[in-house]
């Protein structure tokens, strides 16, 4: 026991070293990356700086697994250099024994990642989208499903607008039985709009069958309402930040995601995304831990035999190649060409396996 809290006290050491380089990194590419963003428009330093904050969690949620590899070639790397790893042998434990320390804190890391981290990356880069939305002026958007139908929130200079529908048609774009209560930018309620469908086209919503009531103080709104064969209302939304909104399950609390998969599948859109990404969370703690089997499978060896920067190369390579056949079998899933079981606990357990097998070869010659 004391030999595996010394080799999971320097994984945790070596890990938490690279993540903190990692991170120094990413808020400078990142602020950087703001700075040409927001260029010309009136954004102070302090914001671009929050933003970059708010928009780390995510990266670095998406960078773990790179984080473990480097982190455990820095830890048998430095073992191999003094001899701690031919000591540990000569003492009568084998390679595959001394891996139960560094397997063990990846999968606390694993855990802690989908616990913890996924929630906090899901609510920042939320909070960073609707910021930078806010300081390009082009108005916040909310979409939301329940059981009363469709809801969607856009605002603007005019100040916002809440829109109801009852149905769609498959893609958030063409929507049935629409509601729409505009509101003055000071909060008060301008007007009311019903219309049979609506439909987005161009910047604008194009309504049919519409009725408008006036919401004006003094006025009589049935006795002042108008009705329109077509009616246009200018919007901010397009189809792309509709079916982001809809189709982005990253922005999605891992707690909250069986009840959003739920919702989507009684409002009739396609739930196979989501439910892809839950299965790849969950598995995350494996995928961490076949990343450790992999970096150890190429270092874990004594400096004397030479070739340390070949094996370094070839683990890192090694772990690029298993993170592009998680990603491509995720992409496969989502599409249904493969199934979501398969498309997210195929590679973590393919890449534990050959990570074994490398290691058992090693070991065993």
């Amino acid at each position: 026991m004391i030999l595996d809290r010394y080799f999971a006290r320097r994984f945790l050491q070596a890990f938490a070293t690279i993540a903190a380089i990692f991170l120094a990194l990413i808020l400078l590419i990142d602020a950087i990356e703001q700075l040409r963003r927001f260029e010309g428009l009136d954004v102070g330093l302090g914001q671009l700086i929050r933003l970059s904050l708010l928009s780390a969690p995510a990266t670095m949620s998406q960078i773990l697994p790179l984080l473990m590899i480097l982190s455990t070639v820095v830890l048998y790397v430095s073992l191999a250099r003094s001899s701690e790893l031919v000591v540990t042998r000569a003492a009568g434990r084998s390679g595959l024994r001394a891996l139960a320390a560094p397997v063990a804190v990846a999968l606390v890391i694993g855990g802690l990642a989908v616990t913890t981290l996924n929630p906090i990356a899901a609510a920042t880069s939320n909070r960073y989208s609707q910021l930078s939305e806010t300081f390009r002026g082009t108005g916040l958007s909310v979409l939301s499903l329940s059981g009363e139908g469709l809801w969607l929130r856009q605002g603007g200079a005019q100040g916002q607008s809440v829109i109801h529908a009852t149905g769609h048609g498959g893609d958030a774009v063409t929507l049935f039985d629409v509601t729409i209560l505009t509101y003055a930018p000071d909060g008060g309620p301008v007007r009311r709009i019903t219309a049979k469908s609506a439909r987005l086209e161009e910047q604008a919503w194009v309504l049919t069958n519409a009725k408008v009531w006036p919401l004006a103080a003094g006025l009589n709104p049935e006795a002042t309402a108008a009705t329109h064969e077509i009616l246009r209302i200018p919007t901010t939304l397009t189809p792309d930040r509709i079916r982001d909104s809809l189709g982005r399950p990253s922005g999605v609390s891992i707690y909250a995601l069986p009840a959003t998969i739920r919702q989507l599948a009684q409002a009739g859109f396609s739930t196979r995304r989501h439910e892809v990404w839950y299965q790849v969370e969950l598995a995350r703690p494996l995928f961490l831990v076949a990343m450790v089997l992999v970096g150890a499978a190429f270092t874990m060896r004594h400096s004397r035999f030479g070739g340390t920067g070949v094996a370094v190369l070839s683990a890192v390579l090694l772990g690029f190649s298993l993170y592009f056949v998680r990603n491509f079998a995720q992409i496969l899933g989502e599409n249904g060409q493969i199934p979501v079981m398969l498309a997210a606990w195929a590679p973590p357990l393919a890449a534990v396996f050959l990570s074994l097998g490398l290691l058992l070869h090693a070991e065993d010659g």
